[in-house]
């Protein structure tokens, strides 16, 4: 597959899980890529040397998108390397989870500043150099949390339920220079929400999958390249589900 020759994308949180499956999915489909992390420098290093071995070329940049000189300087440094952003993978995400009752302003707001935030401030540092070459996808990674809620998790539906709103005022805003945004809604995935859940709860939770198993990292990268891809060309302001059917 080299549907994305010649593009350049940078992908937040693209160290480990989700993030790194996504970045290397992009680089097989032929794009160069700037991986974004916060900590975890050796898992970062590794999977450079993974989308290196491809053939590809790889930029690694630490920063905190919650911090919005942060993020601009992510773009910048991409831009610096590569000469241009082509691709815009907001995937940097954090879970605080405990009852509405029992959560603490600590936790409400740093799962809302990475989260949501934190895909505002990468948008926005993104947005005027797509503008200008009038081109460019963003694909934002929402959840189906942010659709249908989830006990326990007040912060992160709200922070995802935001991603949804943002991604379609954005696809609204910036649809007239031919950049498009939409979001992928990742159901119950392995590498993330279901590491710690004990056997009992994770064969309820399977149970409600019409399709039986929960979701692979790379079913949610396939997705990703799909709308980063010139396939997806005519869709904007869309929000992918990749469920597995938990949420029809």
């Amino acid at each position: 597959m080299d549907s994305l020759v010649g593009k350049i994308a940078i992908v937040t949180g693209g160290s480990r899980g989700i993030g790194a499956a996504v970045a290397r999915k992009l680089a097989a489909a032929g794009a160069d890529v700037a991986i974004n992390y916060v900590s975890g420098a050796d898992a970062a290093a590794a999977v450079q040397a993974e989308i290196e071995a491809m053939g590809r070329r790889c930029l690694v940049i630490a920063g905190d998108v919650s911090v919005a000189a942060e993020a601009k300087s992510l773009v910048d440094q991409a831009i610096a390397a590569f000469g241009r952003v082509d691709i815009l993978v907001n995937n940097a995400g954090v879970t605080r989870d405990n009852l509405i009752m029992r959560m603490s302003e600590e936790d409400w707001d740093k799962v809302i500043a990475v989260n949501l935030k934190g895909t505002f401030n990468c948008l926005q540092a993104v947005s005027r150099p797509m503008l200008k070459q009038r081109s460019g996808t963003i694909v934002n990674m929402a959840s189906v949390v942010g659709i249908g809620g989830n006990p326990g998790q007040a912060n992160y539906a709200a922070s995802k339920a935001g991603v949804i709103g943002l991604t379609k005022t954005a696809a609204k805003e910036l649809a007239s220079r031919g950049v498009r945004v939409n979001a992928v809604a990742p159901g119950f995935i392995e590498t993330d929400m279901t590491k710690d859940l004990n056997n009992e709860y994770a064969e309820k939770l399977r149970q409600a999958i019409p399709l039986g198993v929960f979701g692979q990292a790379d079913n949610i990268a396939d997705a990703v390249v799909f709308l980063a891809s010139e396939a997806a060309s005519y869709i904007t302001g869309e929000v992918i589900k990749v469920d597995g059917g938990l949420f029809i």
